[in-house]
Formats: structure tokens, C-alpha cells, sequence
């Protein structure tokens, strides 16, 4: 499976975003936390795979199973709206 390179950037982008969860990253482009974790491999440098790969390794926003059950949303709750383009205040 190729992807473009738009595509990959913001796989990597939300590979690195402590609250995307692989799950949204599987739902959005259909990879594994597997295939998400080879893509790193073969596009970062190997010291900053092993950063990213200490860093999220465990981590509970970035397995589903790990997280709060309940919980089916990807996006944070402290997170503003946009609307109009202007970030709408609470």
C-alpha cells in the first residue's frame, strides 16, 4: 500500500500527538498500530524512532484499551471549536 506524501506526513504528525489514539489513526487510513509503528520505522531517523517509540510505548492516550473506558471520541475535550475561523471562546 502506497500513500502520498501528504499522507504520510500527517501519519507521523498524529503518530507524535500524545492524544491521537492508533485507533483514529487505523479508522482515518486503515493502518495497524503494526504498520504505524514500520511507517515510523522507515521515515524517521533511528534515534528519533527510538524517542517515539519510548515515548508512546504504554502510553494510554495511544491504545484505546489502555485509556478511560467509555471513551470513543478522538478529540480532547479541552479542545476549542472552530468556527467562522476564529477559535470560539467557552
Amino acid at each position: 500500500m502506497t500513500l502520498p506524501a501528504n499522507d504520510i506526513d500527517r501519519i507521523i504528525e498524529m503518530a507524535w500527538e500524545d492524544r491521537t489514539p492508533f485507533d483514529a489513526i487505523q479508522a482515518q487510513y486503515g493502518l495497524a498500530e503494526a504498520d504505524v509503528i514500520r511507517l515510523m520505522r522507515l521515515q524517521l531517523k533511528p534515534t528519533s524512532f527510538r524517542l517515539w517509540r519510548r515515548r508512546v510505548q504504554g502510553r494510554a492516550t495511544k491504545h484505546k484499551a489502555l485509556g478511560t473506558p467509555g471513551t470513543s471520541r478522538f478529540k480532547s475535550t479541552r479542545q476549542r471549536a472552530i468556527t467562522a475561523n476564529k477559535i470560539s471562546k467557552r
